[in-house]
């Protein structure tokens, strides 16, 4: 039996899934948020410039055979170190954050229900939908931000790759959730939403 429910929540970027996963986090006595893009392949062997010129949502950028890994341990009843990714160097930090396998684990990210190796080990699968031009406007407010990116490079890497791999790989993983959610939906509606479900999910157990 597994010590900890896995929670799934994938959509395209900017749909909300961050923000609905940590909203899940407090509504619960007992939650952990793990990021997709925590798993992202290093890129220590490019040079720095070269990195940002990497496809970052393409399937292939993330390190599934970890994921799985780790995720799989989880559901043992194991403790993982889930490694630190650094956005400007686009390498994995050293150390890495401890997650035990305890109460609710919520995986997000905008691939997190696309791996066949993934999808199986998640107790319930969850994707988030957003209009194109609000998923637009919230990535570019966030990579402003957070990221140090300009206006010019969010708009170009949006057009060339994160809306076309969104296409591609991101909105086919509507069809494997059991819920689904709007990002402009209020979100302690949604919430609750999910909090009734993983209720069935652990009577299940």
């Amino acid at each position: 039996m597994n010590t900890c429910i896995l929670v799934g929540i994938g959509g395209p970027s900017g749909s909300g899934k961050s923000t609905l996963a940590h909203a899940l986090q407090s509504h619960l006595e007992a939650a952990t948020v793990i990021s997709v893009d925590s798993y992202y392949h290093p890129l220590d062997h490019l040079p720095l410039g070269e990195r940002h010129k990497c496809n970052f949502d393409h399937p292939d950028s993330i390190d599934w055979h970890l994921f799985a890994e780790q995720l799989e341990l989880l559901t043992r009843g194991r403790e993982i170190l889930q490694p630190v990714y650094s956005f400007h160097e686009h390498s994995r930090m050293p150390g890495g954050v401890p997650i035990m396998p305890h109460g609710v684990v919520i995986v997000e990210g905008i691939l997190t229900l696309h791996h066949p190796s993934i999808r199986p080990l998640l107790d319930l699968k969850i994707y988030v939908e957003a209009p194109d031009h609000l998923c637009y406007d919230r990535r570019r407010e966030r990579d402003l931000v957070e990221r140090g990116r300009s206006e010019q490079s969010v708009a170009e890497q949006y057009t060339s790759t994160v809306r076309p791999m969104a296409e591609q790989f991101v909105w086919p993983t509507r069809a494997h959730a059991a819920i689904v959610v709007r990002g402009t939906d209020p979100l302690e509606q949604s919430v609750q939403r999910i909090a009734t479900a993983l209720t069935a999910c652990l009577v299940a157990k």
